[in-house]
């Protein structure tokens, strides 16, 4: 069994966190799969997804320690507990929840709070979080990392919503740690197309090689 800091070095290792949401255990199972062969590390299941528990316990099952299924979008501690349980090696939410970060910490299961603001990263990192997910990313751009990361260079950002293949090199380049990249890779899954989103994660996870390689 992974410990935490196995599981933080393997998300930062490998840089992409995909974010599942799918209609069906089927469509978020095929999601997966097509992620991992193109190089995904790490699979965040949402708590959108029908039946996401079920999903999750599968899929951990499935993948052992050859993948890092974690659970998104967790709005309380009585869900990360479940997911937890149910296998789930990493916890996410769009916000800090103080409660599930303090489960969490109890269990030594990475959690990563969504942050917007300088105030929002400070008080997640003296409560102990150890990746804050900026989010939504979208309505802030790339240059957030660096602005937030000036008078805060000890945190460990991971930008969500409006990271996409053709960004992502400047989300690392301005600081990221890692990303969570969702409808921009997996849109194709509506249409029964999942080549390409492993040849979109394949993409993304050599933008972001050569991004650190500089």
């Amino acid at each position: 069994m992974l410990n935490k800091w196995e599981v933080l070095n393997k998300i930062t290792e490998s840089g992409l966190v995909v974010v599942v949401r799918a209609d069906t255990l089927t469509e978020a199972k095929k999601i997966t799969e097509a992620c991992l062969e193109g190089g995904a590390a790490a699979i965040e299941i949402t708590y959108t997804v029908p039946n996401a528990t079920r999903l999750i316990e599968e899929l951990s099952n499935h993948y052992g320690e050859d993948a890092i299924i974690g659970a998104g979008t967790v709005l309380d501690s009585e869900t990360a507990r479940i997911a937890m349980l149910a296998g789930a090696k990493y916890i996410v939410s769009p916000y800090l929840d103080k409660d599930t970060l303090k489960l969490c910490n109890r269990y030594q299961i990475p959690y990563m709070p969504g942050v917007m603001t300088i105030e929002s990263a400070v008080e997640a990192m003296e409560l102990g979080a150890d990746l804050l997910k900026l989010f939504p990313g979208e309505a802030f751009g790339p240059k957030m990392i660096k602005s937030i990361k000036g008078p805060l260079p000890q945190a460990n950002l991971m930008p969500t919503g409006g990271v996409s293949p053709d960004n992502v090199g400047e989300w690392i380049n301005n600081g990221a740690v890692a990303v969570g990249v969702g409808g921009s890779l997996t849109a194709s899954a509506k249409q029964g197309d999942y080549g390409t989103i492993t040849r979109l994660a394949s993409n993304i996870c050599r933008a972001i090689k050569e991004a650190r390689q500089g």
